[in-house]
């Protein structure tokens, strides 16, 4: 969709309208994301809530990039000694009140892009900015397909979740159906307590110690100290050069070094046929070199050993282009994360562009849901490992490896995109896989999502490490995958959920106006004024 004064594009239709409406009364495009971001917190509540995390990248008028990162911290309590006493000796749980061991970052990231939507004019109050979030948690909007979809997938492993059943099942204990009216009563209430005291309120007032307070009483280790002591911090986005284009990604502990190495590297490779062999080989290729990388580089930005820079350079990606066989498939058995977020852009006609993400982690996170305040906490701690040699060891107070990472482009002629997917290990690929169709090889913004996918590894709602390729794939293509050596996995559905909702907002120069998309894959689009 074009428009000429504004654009936002989200998963979530209602979202889409709330940021919508914002930049109609004359919002600026922050203002409209964070709108967009709150209502969708409540409408896509199995992808997202107030209980998780999330992180920003904000080009602002003269080119700027900045990035907020909202990443919780494990709390005080959460040590391999605190798993070991509640019988867990290897793995950490991943649901219930012992996998909601971090801090949820996303209200402080709130917080900070607020501040960034007044220093670039926003006069909107807070107020109006929560305010179609609250009308839907108060008065109920429909069910989605996807939400109906992963309710009834996930129903058996959540149900006995404290606080589950009673918010997402109905009162017989049934999954409801696709546009049932679903409310959320505490979740309203805590949203006006945040506009009436603001947003540092979650950490530092009164719904700060009821989260804390209901945190305890389930067991949780995040402790009210912890959440007194959670700011979101503002740093310096990742940046890399490719033929024809900048990219902008977010640090570690997010995986946003793998999105800009896989188009650094596919750049060099040559190709020139989209939609080819060589095209698909070559990034699946180039996924396989970056997350080598990323698996062995990439934990909290405040325990790095290495400079995620370094590995930007031209020497580093001239290493990774000359390790790749342009005709065979190097083997991968690889451990893969899941998980469910939602990427959200939007844009205005004074050069503000906004490309942020925020995330629970897996469908409904840990499944907890705090009676007090009806938040749903993520489980985003359970990519810690309690092997006290691994990259990413749990210790109160270390941010866990973030699987989220929203991008920013600019392109030769001056495009701004900002762009974007959820899908756990599937992020960077779809990243990558859209914009080199769309920045590289010059697809329509809508035919660049939308066109058949693929997966390297394991996503949510999949356990196998096999390349997995959406039913509507070219057959032939296929076949020469195969041949090559990858192991080729066949997905029934043309167009599959597994693939991520991806989405994009273009800034185009001078008078030609923006542009924006969503996945059909989800249960959103674009809107623009």
């Amino acid at each position: 969709m074009r428009a000429g004064s504004g654009m936002v594009a989200t998963p979530h239709w209602l979202a889409t309208e709330a940021g919508r409406a914002v930049l109609e009364e004359g919002g600026n495009a922050i203002e409209a994301a964070l709108a967009a971001a709150a209502a969708i917190a409540v409408v896509y509540p199995h992808m997202n809530q107030l209980g998780g995390d999330g992180f920003w990248l904000i080009r602002d008028p003269r080119g700027r990039v900045a990035y907020i990162e909202a990443a919780g911290f494990a709390g005080a309590r959460a040590t391999p000694a605190f798993y070991r006493e509640h019988g867990h000796e290897e793995t950490l749980p991943a649901r219930g009140p012992l996998a909601a061991l971090t801090v949820p970052g996303q209200i402080g990231g709130w917080s900070l892009a607020l501040e960034a939507a007044v220093a670039f004019g926003g006069r909107m109050p807070l107020r109006r900015l929560l305010e179609p979030a609250i009308a839907h948690a108060r008065t109920g909007f429909p069910v989605s397909a996807s939400q109906n979809r992963l309710t009834t997938e996930k129903k058996d492993e959540l149900a006995s979740v404290p606080g589950f059943a009673r918010n997402f099942l109905d009162d017989e204990g049934a999954v409801p159906e696709v546009g049932a009216a679903q409310r959320f009563e505490r979740l309203a209430d805590t949203l006006e307590q945040l506009y009436r005291a603001g947003l540092e309120d979650y950490y530092r007032g009164d719904i700060g110690r009821e989260i804390a307070a209901d945190l305890e009483r389930a067991g949780s280790p995040v402790t009210r100290e912890d959440l007194a002591a959670f700011h979101a911090v503002r740093r310096a986005p990742l940046h890399v050069k490719l033929s024809t284009l900048e990219l902008w990604g977010s640090p570690p502990p997010t995986q946003g070094l793998a999105t800009l190495m896989i188009l650094a590297i596919f750049d060099r490779l040559g190709v020139k046929e989209p939609e080819s062999f060589a095209h698909v080989h070559g990034l699946i290729e180039a996924t396989k070199r970056a997350f080598l990388v990323r698996d062995r580089v990439v934990t909290d930005f405040e325990q790095l050993a290495h400079d995620p820079a370094d590995f930007l350079t031209n020497a580093a990606i001239d290493r990774e282009v000359a390790a790749i066989d342009a005709r065979r498939a190097l083997p991968w058995p690889h451990k893969a994360a899941p998980g469910d977020t939602i990427w959200l852009g939007a844009a205005d006609r004074s050069g503000l562009v906004v490309s942020y993400i925020q995330s629970i982690y897996w469908e409904f996170g840990s499944g907890l849901v705090l009676p007090s305040t009806g938040v749903l906490m993520q489980n985003r701690g359970t990519s810690f490992s309690l092997d006290p040699r691994a990259v990413n060891p749990l210790e109160p107070g270390r941010r866990p490896f973030h699987t989220l990472n929203p991008g920013m482009a600019a392109l030769a002629d001056g495009r701004v995109v900002a762009f974007g997917c959820m899908g756990g290990e599937g992020q960077p690929q779809t990243n990558a896989a859209v914009m080199s169709r769309y920045a590289l090889f010059g697809a329509p913004l809508g035919a660049a999502v939308a066109r058949p996918r693929w997966l390297l590894g394991r996503s949510w709602g999949s356990p196998s490490l096999t390349l997995k390729l959406e039913g509507a794939f070219d057959g032939g293509i296929a076949d020469q995958l195969a041949r090559a050596g990858h192991e080729i996995e066949i997905i029934p559905q043309p167009y599959a959920d597994m693939m991520g909702h991806a989405g994009a907002v273009v800034l185009h120069p001078g008078r030609g106006g923006l542009e924006g998309t969503h996945d059909p894959r989800s249960d959103g689009g674009a809107l623009g004024v």
